[in-house]
């Protein structure tokens, strides 16, 4: 069973930076193939893309984010992480990490809350 484990949330002010990590429990191979995102879903809105990392190190990034924000991968240690610069009061959410491969395989973590002070 896949399992996604988020940390690195808390609370800043705006204009600060925080590095969110999710490690995932999955064999080095999958993880090496899959393509890991991060979302967020502030109160009252619906979930959305933040950034995402292919296998072959390809990277997208939300346009409210572009600038600011950095996903990266270490496939040595099944790990992906999201730094977030010049961080806003509108990125407070919850953050979810999620690994998707072979199409109909998609997991999601439990999510760590982000909250940015004016």
């Amino acid at each position: 069973q896949v399992q996604l484990v988020e940390s690195g949330g808390g609370l800043v002010q705006a204009g600060g930076s925080l590095r969110l990590s999710c490690a995932a429990s999955v064999s080095g191979s999958i993880f090496r193939i899959s393509t890991m995102g991060w979302y967020r879903q502030a109160p009252g809105k619906q979930r959305e893309l933040v950034a995402y990392i292919t296998s072959a190190g390809s990277t997208d990034y939300a346009d409210s984010v572009k600038g600011r924000f950095t996903i990266s991968r270490d496939n040595a240690k099944n790990t992906v992480y999201l730094q977030m610069n010049s961080l806003k009061p509108e990125d407070t959410a919850v953050y979810y990490c999620n690994l998707k491969f072979h199409t109909a395989n998609d997991y999601w973590g439990q999510g760590t809350q982000v909250t940015v002070s004016s």
